[in-house]
């Protein structure tokens, strides 16, 4: 997880992306693949797209149901 300092400015750090992906499953839940899609443009790298969803996760702010859809807990 790269957070914001001297070397990342924030618009490459993992905390960038939290906001991204909350107001994509806002309304409704999303399966994965297509959240990873429509958020692709802001990812310099895959692995930044799963940093983001393990912090979400680890907070209990994002879940995953049995269908494979990610949806917010808040």
């Amino acid at each position: 997880m790269q957070l914001p300092n001297k070397l990342y400015p924030y618009k490459n750090s993992t905390l960038f992306l939290v906001p991204i992906i909350l107001s994509e499953i806002k309304e409704q839940p999303m399966p994965v693949k297509d959240l990873y899609r429509r958020i692709k443009p802001h990812l310099n790298d895959s692995t930044d797209f799963i940093s983001a969803m393990d912090c979400l996760y680890a907070l209990r702010a994002t879940d995953i149901n049995d269908e494979g859809e990610v949806f917010t807990c808040l």
